[in-house]
């Protein structure tokens, strides 16, 4: 008899021990399955999207943006903001940026918006509306009128492969689109940085298929061919 009890004991306590491990077991996987993963806010949603489908070397997200006009894009997901340009291909996305109507007016006078919207990976240097005043309404809306001569000093502002600003200032000089109109020479580095002697004012912006760069000037051709 008291063997049989020493044996019941000895049963019992290793069906305790079963249940427990089963029960941690459990839980654990009830615990993996039942929690959910937290979801992405809305800011986090569009960098996520542009780096999902950017081609990889220049690939930014909006941490990533510096400048001092940034602080004048709309917030949140208004037209025109961050979040919402970032899923957007590069010339839809400035089409809503309120620091380039200039140049969304350009672009559409010289048919380039399939073209820079259907390239897979660019750089884009984008003057801001008063670089564009600066040359005056007149000669604004003369090479408006003349979109032979206005398309390639726009193809001058994009380079055919996406930097983000440590590639820019790793690359020194780089050639564009218009290879005719000599190198685009980057100088400094951050809120530092120049292109030609233009000043960034809010970099590394990022889009569906290109890293954005608003500049203070508009690009000349030639300047830089010697």
């Amino acid at each position: 008899m008291r063997n049989l009890r020493i044996a019941g004991i000895g049963l019992t306590a290793a069906a305790a021990l079963t249940l427990t491990a089963c029960g941690s077991g459990n839980t654990a996987s009830s615990g993996s399955s039942s929690a959910p993963a937290p979801a992405p806010s809305s800011s986090m949603a569009a960098p996520s999207s542009s780096m999902a489908s950017g081609s990889g070397d220049g690939v930014t997200t909006n941490a990533d943006v510096f400048g001092p006009a940034c602080s004048q894009l709309p917030q949140g997901s208004a037209p025109g903001s961050l979040d919402s340009m970032g899923p957007q291909p590069v010339a839809s996305a400035a089409s809503t940026n309120p620091l380039l109507t200039k140049l969304v007016a350009a672009v559409k006078a010289t048919n380039l918006v399939d073209t820079l919207n259907s390239q897979p990976g660019i750089t884009v240097f984008a003057p801001a509306d008063p670089a564009f005043e600066a040359l005056g309404d007149a000669k604004f809306k003369e090479l408006a009128g003349k979109p032979a001569e206005l398309s390639p000093i726009l193809q001058y502002h994009v380079v055919g492969k996406r930097y983000d600003a440590k590639g820019l200032a790793a690359a020194g000089s780089l050639e564009s689109l218009n290879t005719a109109g000599g190198p685009l020479k980057i100088e400094g580095s951050g809120e530092n940085m120049t292109v030609n002697g233009a000043k960034i004012l809010c970099g590394n912006i990022p889009t569906k298929n290109a890293t954005v760069f608003v500049i203070d000037k508009v690009l000349t051709p030639g300047t830089n061919k010697n």
